[in-house]
């Protein structure tokens, strides 16, 4: 149960991190487009925090500025700002960027998903969990947190129903 750890969480501004969309038929199908940040940062930026009805990017838990891809060795590496240093509700968040992104990229890939340094008392803690593939792939396991990280990557958000963390 995440509630009331963060009740009235600052709301940020998303705009200006959108990419220009280019018609179809301005399209090059002949040009190979790399993998990017902003690509990677476009799969996760709609991702619903489990505690509030809002995305990651509009809580700045995820920002574009802590992403980095190297595309030739088929790396992405994520940093995410939990809204309060005490949040529960971390492993959560970085399990559900990590599932979003394994999902999404070639499976040649490799995914890492940490808390930004300094920004959670048990940074150490959570990090060590994500980085942990047999964690991980134990807690997609569970009936309960797999329907919790379903809810988060779908976009409807834990909290439009009673069974959500929020209580």
């Amino acid at each position: 149960d995440f509630s009331g750890q963060n009740e009235n969480p600052v709301v940020f501004d998303t705009s200006s991190n959108r990419r220009a969309i280019i018609p179809l038929e301005q399209e090059n199908d002949n040009v190979i487009d790399e993998i990017d940040s902003l690509e990677i940062f476009d799969l996760i930026r709609d991702i619903f925090d489990p505690e509030h009805p809002l995305t990651l990017e509009a809580l700045n838990v995820l920002a574009l500025k802590n992403v980095t891809v190297d595309a030739n060795a088929g790396h992405v590496h994520v940093f995410f700002t939990p809204t309060v240093p005490h949040c529960s509700a971390s492993t959560l968040i970085g399990l559900c960027i990590r599932v979003k992104l394994q999902r999404s990229l070639p499976s040649n890939f490799k995914v890492d998903v940490e808390i930004t340094p300094g920004m959670h008392l048990q940074e150490e803690q959570v990090n060590k969990q994500l980085a942990d593939k047999e964690r991980v792939a134990a807690a997609l396991e569970n009936d309960h947190l797999i329907s919790v990280v379903h809810k988060c990557l779908s976009g409807k958000g834990v909290m439009d129903d009673d069974h959500g963390l929020g209580g």
